[in-house]
């Protein structure tokens, strides 16, 4: 019964009804700690925000989001853990202005936000082994993840498309790229074609 639950498929979503949105981190050469915000799509898997922040204020993460909502439309819902900044008036009331429902996962459940958590884990696999120099670095590093997470690499759940695909209702399978190019970053640690449509 629990491996069948494990390997269940999940409830097919449309786009933009629930963000997953949380922060991790990256140390770079010289031992400095920076914090990186991720925000993703529950329906298409797609990396909507993917970067990293000067500071952990809730006014920083808010204009990362605004920019986000600004390129993809608002979702209905954002899912965050119980982190200080995600239970701040500001965010709160900012969320609450723009008509997003703001829910928690309860605390010691990161499940609860598992698309969100399933993405830092793919980012930490290779990022662990990326030697990034500095804030500069880290934010170009972003980029390049964010490319490859959305436009390279197809996911098992997307029955192999890719989230890019999935957002754009592409289906590669029926629909033959116009072009395609090999894709290689980060000293070979994220590699693919990419198939444009």
């Amino acid at each position: 019964m629990r491996r069948k639950w494990k390997r269940r498929q999940p409830v097919p979503l449309g786009p933009n009804k629930i963000w997953g949105v949380d922060l991790t981190g990256k140390v770079d050469t010289d031992g400095c700690s920076h914090a990186i915000l991720g925000a993703i799509d529950h329906g298409t898997r797609l990396a909507l925000c993917l970067e990293a922040l000067p500071d952990k204020r809730s006014v920083t993460i808010l204009g990362c989001l605004l920019r986000a909502f600004g390129k993809y439309g608002l979702p209905r819902v954002i899912r965050t853990d119980n982190e200080s900044v995600f239970r701040s008036l500001l965010f709160r009331t900012s969320l609450r202005l723009l008509g997003i429902q703001q829910q928690f996962s309860q605390p010691g459940m990161p499940w609860q936000n598992g698309r969100i958590e399933r993405l830092f884990g793919t980012l930490k696999e290779k990022l662990d082994r990326l030697a990034v120099e500095d804030f500069i670095g880290l934010r170009q590093a972003m980029r390049e993840f964010g490319f490859w997470y959305n436009a390279i690499r197809p996911h098992q759940h997307l029955d192999g498309r890719t989230p890019d695909e999935a957002w754009r209702g592409v289906d590669p399978f029926r629909q033959a790229p116009k072009a395609a190019y090999l894709f290689d970053a980060w000293d070979g640690l994220l590699k693919g074609i990419w198939l444009r449509h």
